[in-house]
């Protein structure tokens, strides 16, 4: 496995897939793709954010990725994605502490996240690393939803 690596603009296509086959779980209250190329592109390229991204071993295309930005003080990370066929190795603690160690470098005080009340397997995932619930939010994207949702805001301190 490599190390995590900033996501390019050439990754955008290869980050997109990746990002809808780790959320197709989400298929029960999300109408279509979790995310788009336009989409991860202006992540890619907008100020203070960007993925990390590891690239598979065969060099053939991304395992998995993670979505960062730096808020003042406070770093958020999302879309933690890892390919489905590389599920259960170690993929997502990797992400989630290079997402940590980016924001920590950063001069972040704190991490934030932010997970769909549905998916109730993530909050004792995230609990693993420290993180807490803080509050909730709207989903963003509230046209895509076929059922009510929102979002568990989870949070932790970076000192």
């Amino acid at each position: 496995m490599t190390p995590p690596r900033p996501a390019t603009p050439a990754d955008a296509p290869d980050l997109t897939r990746l990002i809808n086959a780790a959320y197709r779980v989400e298929v029960f209250f999300l109408h279509g793709n979790r995310t788009s190329e336009p989409e991860v592109l202006a992540r890619i390229e907008a100020p203070a954010s960007g993925f990390l991204v590891i690239q598979r071993t065969d060099g053939d295309g991304l395992a998995g990725a993670v979505y960062v930005e730096i808020r003042g003080d406070r770093g958020y990370f999302g879309l933690l994605s890892v390919d489905p066929a590389h599920q259960g190795q170690g993929l997502g603690r990797v992400l989630v502490e290079a997402a940590e160690a980016h924001c920590r470098a950063a001069g972040c005080r704190a991490l934030d996240i932010d997970v769909v009340n549905l998916r109730t397997e993530l909050p004792p995932f995230y609990a693993k690393f420290g993180f807490r619930p803080t509050g909730t939010t709207p989903f963003p994207a509230q046209s895509k939803l076929k059922q009510p949702v929102h979002l568990v805001v989870m949070s932790k301190p970076l000192a």
